[in-house]
């Protein structure tokens, strides 16, 4: 932890903002304090995901509490994104630090283009002394708004920047074997595998009802960037200082995989399925231990609507999602090929039909 050089650090709505939903400037000054220092030895870079938009427009739009419709979400972001850059851009101007706002949402994760475009925007912040902050565009998300208070996107950002460590920051100072506020419950200090934690039960969002978090998303985050080879600290904001400095503070993921491609790991986890393609018992053998691409022949129905290029769940016959790929074709191109094989469509059709429906290079295996 100590000696990781690119870090991910990610912080809850429940930790930058009092109850009634306005920014707390005094909590947003003690972790500027906390990164400004880090950062400082030129020796460390930082990336900060940050939550609270939504949280920070509720008092100024005179709203109690975050609305259940994304209408009036979107309305509170809207207003909070700037008061809470404004904060930011404040607080670090102490230190002479510049910041730099970056904004996306899931579709940004799992376009290649767009990715691409994040990836080199983030990385020459970075190389220009910048701060980059980045939030979850929630003023224009529309299923995305409801993906876990920016945990999971955390994740994918760590692995966009090839960060060597992610940080999960909030108002808990990490996992627990039981409720934290009952007697005799006991802080994992280590998680080496996700199955240490699968007789433990994971808390969802907090009482104040300003983020949409909780535990479980931030476990979830944790196992993401754990298995894409990034180490994970959770912890509370106030132990900051301990868990970068490399402290005994909250729980420690280690690392469970390697790094994998870019586009896989955004197919996995930051793609929505437009649609399934159901497989024969054939297919699903070749697809998930074979590893090989999904051919026509192999396939024995069609639902949902999608175009090509967009990602869609192989699900066998008894309806379960095997795989998730790029598919090569439209919905509705589908229908006539299925069960074919590849000669007699080229044949029939033309070299265009002689490919995969899901290549290879394309697919991500859900269950092995």
């Amino acid at each position: 932890m100590g000696g990781a050089r690119r870090i991910v650090v990610k912080v809850g709505s429940s930790s930058l903002t009092t109850a009634a939903g306005g920014l707390d400037a005094d909590r947003v000054d003690a972790l500027v304090d906390v990164l400004a220092k880090v950062r400082s030895g030129g020796e460390r870079e930082i990336v900060l995901v940050s939550s609270g938009a939504i949280a920070a427009g509720l008092a100024p739009l005179g709203l109690r509490r975050r609305p259940r419709d994304l209408a009036r979400q979107q309305a509170a972001a809207s207003v909070g994104q700037g008061l809470l850059v404004a904060r930011y851009t404040a607080s670090f101007a102490r230190y002479g630090v510049r910041v730099g706002q970056v904004l996306l949402t899931s579709d940004d994760m799992s376009r290649r283009a767009h990715h691409r475009n994040a990836s080199r925007t983030l990385d020459k912040l970075l190389a220009m002394g910048a701060f980059p902050i980045v939030n979850e565009n929630d003023t224009v998300a529309t299923d995305e708004i409801r993906f876990g208070d920016n945990d999971r996107l955390a994740a994918l950002v760590a692995h966009l920047v090839h960060a060597d460590l992610l940080v999960l920051l909030s108002d808990v100072d990490g996992v627990y074997d039981g409720d934290p506020s009952r007697p005799g419950t006991s802080r994992i200090a280590e998680v080496r595998a996700p199955a240490d934690l699968a007789d433990i039960e994971i808390g969802s969002a907090g009482k104040a009802g300003v983020g949409t978090g909780g535990m479980v998303t931030k476990v979830e985050a944790a196992r993401i960037a754990a298995a894409a080879g990034i180490a994970v600290v959770l912890t509370s904001a106030v132990h900051a200082a301990d868990a970068l400095a490399g402290g005994d503070t909250g729980t420690y993921f280690h690392a469970t995989g390697k790094r994998s491609a870019d586009r896989l790991l955004w197919l996995q986890h930051a793609s929505t399925p437009q649609g399934a393609l159901v497989l024969d018992d054939g297919a699903v053998r070749a697809v998930v231990e074979g590893r090989k691409s999904l051919l026509p022949a192999g396939i024995a129905g069609v639902e949902g609507e999608f175009a090509a290029g967009e990602p869609v769940e192989l699900r066998d016959g008894r309806g379960r999602a095997v795989a998730r790929g790029l598919v090569s074709f439209d919905a509705r191109e589908l229908p006539r090929l299925l069960g074919r094989s590849t000669r007699d469509l080229a044949r029939e059709l033309g070299p265009a039909y002689e490919r995969e429906v899901v290549h290879r290079d394309d697919l991500v295996i859900l269950h092995p």
